[in-house]
């Protein structure tokens, strides 16, 4: 019972459409009509700006930090990582949008951040590394996720192992465009760095 009612909470926490949220209120606009049309930060950033942009990864991040977090602020035995996984499903698909979300990179991030900020560190550098060297938020996304993955089995952090795999599976699945447009040199790089 405390895992249905700890993943529902996180999945709705998930759902928050931060994007959708700061471009209305914001910016008096309907991300979704823009740039790819995703409601994640990437799309945020180029459509926005630095400040919107920022404001929604940062949204995001938490949303899964805090869905991780649940289960040991209220001191329950529910595994903190499991429900962090449905906070990520509530942003990619989220109830308050039409199940139109974001690509799972920043909230997954935030349970990562919940569990272990050593390895969100990890992520952190890796992420502006690959970026500062590609130029491509999808493929850094990606890169990222591979690296952690290995970084969670050098410290021998088993659960984290298993969900990071999971989660840059998921990452891969979303970004499949993606990885199409940067084979046939169509992805956008960023031009800030």
């Amino acid at each position: 019972m405390d895992y249905i009612l700890f993943a529902t909470v996180a999945y709705l926490l998930g759902s928050i459409p931060s994007a959708l949220i700061v471009g209305k209120i914001g910016y008096n606009l309907d991300i979704r009509e823009h740039g790819s049309g995703n409601m994640g930060a990437t799309n945020t950033f180029r459509v926005l700006g630095l400040k919107a942009g920022a404001i929604v990864t940062a949204a995001d991040i938490l949303k899964g930090t805090l869905a991780t977090l649940l289960p040991v602020l209220l001191n329950t035995d529910v595994n903190c990582l499991i429900i962090g996984i449905f906070a990520v499903l509530g942003h990619t698909y989220p109830l308050f949008a039409k199940f139109r979300g974001g690509k799972a990179v920043a909230t997954s991030a935030g349970i990562i951040l919940g569990a272990s900020p050593l390895l969100f560190g990890i992520m952190i550098l890796t992420f502006f590394l690959s970026l500062y060297l590609s130029k491509y938020v999808s493929l850094s996304s990606i890169i990222t996720g591979f690296i952690a993955t290995i970084a969670a089995a050098i410290m021998r952090e088993h659960g984290l192992i298993i969900v990071l795999a999971a989660l840059t599976a998921f990452v891969i699945f979303r970004h499949k465009d993606n990885i199409k447009r940067i084979i046939n040199k169509t992805e956008p790089k960023i031009k800030w760095m």
